[in-house]
C-alpha cells in the first residue's frame, strides 16, 4: 500500500456492495466546518482497471467536494477484491464511527463473513428478507445476528420456525425482542425442549401483539425481578421460559 497519495476527489468512486449508505446530512456537518490540514488519509482501494474506490472515507471526500477541495491525501491500497474490501472497511469502522446494522449486514455479506452468510442462508430458508419489519421481512437486524453470533445458524433456524408455529407470518411474529427471547431460550435449553411444543404454549399465550406488549409492560417496570435493568430481550426470554414451564410438575420445569 501507498501512504499520503495526494488524489483528485473527483476520481475516487464508490461501490455500494462495499461502502455503507452515504449520510448526505453527515456530509455536510462535516463540510460546514472542514479544516483541511485535518482532512486525514482516505482509504482507497486501487483496482485492476486503474478505478481508485473509497473504502474508508466516503463521508469526507463528499465533504470535501461540498466545501470546494479539490485534492485530498490517500492511503492507497493495491491488489484487493471487492470481498476485501468490505471486510478492510468492517474492521475499519468497528473501531471507528460504527455503520448502521443493516449497512453492516450487506457489506458483511458482500465480504464472505460467516456470520452475515449464515445468517442470511437461514432468512431465505424462511423467505425472509432483512431490513424492515413486515409480513416477509425481519427488521432487527442486530437482534437476528446476535442470535447466529451467540448460539450458531441452527439456534436461528428453529427460532424463525417456532415463532411462524406460534403466531403465523405476520410483522409481529418477527418483532426483536420475540425473537430475542425465544432464540435464548433455545440457545440454553434447546436440547431439553420440543419445538412443535414450545410454539403449541407460546400460542396459548397469545398473539405475537399480545407478547409485545407484554414484553413492554414488564420491562418498563424492571421485569420479573424488578432489577431496574427493563431488559426486553431478558423479559422476553422470561415470558418463553414460563410459557414452557405452563403445566409441568415443578421437577420438570426449567429455571435460571
Amino acid at each position: 500500500m501507498d501512504y499520503g497519495i495526494e488524489v483528485a476527489v473527483g476520481d475516487l468512486r464508490i461501490d455500494p456492495q462495499a461502502q455503507r449508505t452515504l449520510n448526505e446530512a453527515r456530509a455536510q456537518r462535516i463540510a460546514s466546518n472542514i479544516v483541511p490540514e485535518a482532512i486525514g488519509l482516505i482509504m482507497v482501494s486501487q483496482r485492476d482497471d486503474g478505478g481508485l474506490y473509497i473504502v474508508d472515507g466516503q463521508h469526507r471526500a463528499r465533504a470535501c467536494q461540498l466545501a470546494g477541495i479539490s485534492m485530498v491525501k490517500a492511503e492507497i491500497h493495491h491488489g484487493l477484491t471487492v470481498d476485501q474490501e468490505a471486510i478492510l472497511f468492517l474492521i475499519k469502522n468497528r473501531e471507528s464511527h460504527k455503520p448502521r446494522p443493516l449497512d453492516e449486514y450487506h457489506v458483511g455479506l458482500t465480504g464472505g463473513v460467516s456470520l452475515f452468510v449464515d445468517t442470511d442462508e437461514i432468512l431465505k430458508k424462511h423467505g425472509l428478507s432483512i431490513g424492515s419489519t413486515s409480513t416477509n421481512g425481519v427488521g432487527a437486524v442486530s437482534g437476528i445476528l446476535r442470535i447466529t453470533e451467540r448460539f450458531g445458524a441452527p439456534i436461528l433456524d428453529r427460532t424463525l420456525w417456532v415463532a411462524e408455529q406460534a403466531f403465523g407470518r405476520s410483522p409481529e411474529t418477527w418483532d426483536g425482542m420475540i425473537l430475542g427471547g425465544i432464540g435464548q431460550f433455545l440457545g440454553r435449553w434447546g436440547d431439553m425442549v420440543e419445538d412443535k411444543e414450545l410454539a403449541r404454549k407460546m400460542l396459548a399465550l397469545g398473539t405475537a401483539a399480545k407478547w409485545r406488549a407484554e414484553i413492554l409492560t414488564e420491562a418498563s417496570r424492571g421485569g420479573f425481578t424488578n432489577s431496574g435493568t427493563g431488559s426486553r430481550v431478558t423479559t422476553a426470554y422470561k415470558l418463553v421460559t414460563n410459557a414452557w414451564n405452563k403445566g409441568r410438575r415443578a421437577a420438570n420445569q426449567i429455571t435460571g
